[in-house]
């Protein structure tokens, strides 16, 4: 059983490398951020990671308007359903990733848009 301390280092380690994996993505290397999934191996430290992802997502999907929240609630029940699928599947759960990555970048882009619409309509 893990024990309190290194579920919170998994955990914490887990939101570092989520962090890393978008800078990447974000810089347009691609290459570096696939090395990094190619590096987790152990289905624990790619659900950590995930994790990172979707609490990343939830907070900024919470800050969106009302239709647009639920249409990103509903892709999150859809990734959760990703991730259960290839549950013992390290190269599945690296798919998995890939898609909660970008969901967070969508919903990064769909934030920003809306306060810009939000900020211009006062």
């Amino acid at each position: 059983m893990t024990e309190p301390a290194d579920a919170v280092d998994a955990a914490a380690l887990g939101a570092r490398r989520a962090r890393e994996y978008l800078d990447h993505v974000a810089a347009g290397r691609t290459a570096e951020a696939e090395t990094l999934l190619a590096g987790l191996e152990d289905t624990r430290e790619l659900v950590y990671v995930g994790a990172a992802f979707t609490a990343l997502a939830r907070s900024t999907g919470r800050t969106l308007p009302t239709a647009m929240r639920a249409q990103a609630s509903t892709r999150q029940v859809l990734l959760g359903q990703v991730r259960d699928r290839n549950r013992r599947d390290a190269e599945g759960l690296r798919s998995w990733l890939r898609e909660a990555a970008e969901e967070v970048r969508t919903l990064h882009r769909l934030a920003e848009a809306a306060r810009r619409r939000l900020g211009s309509a006062g």
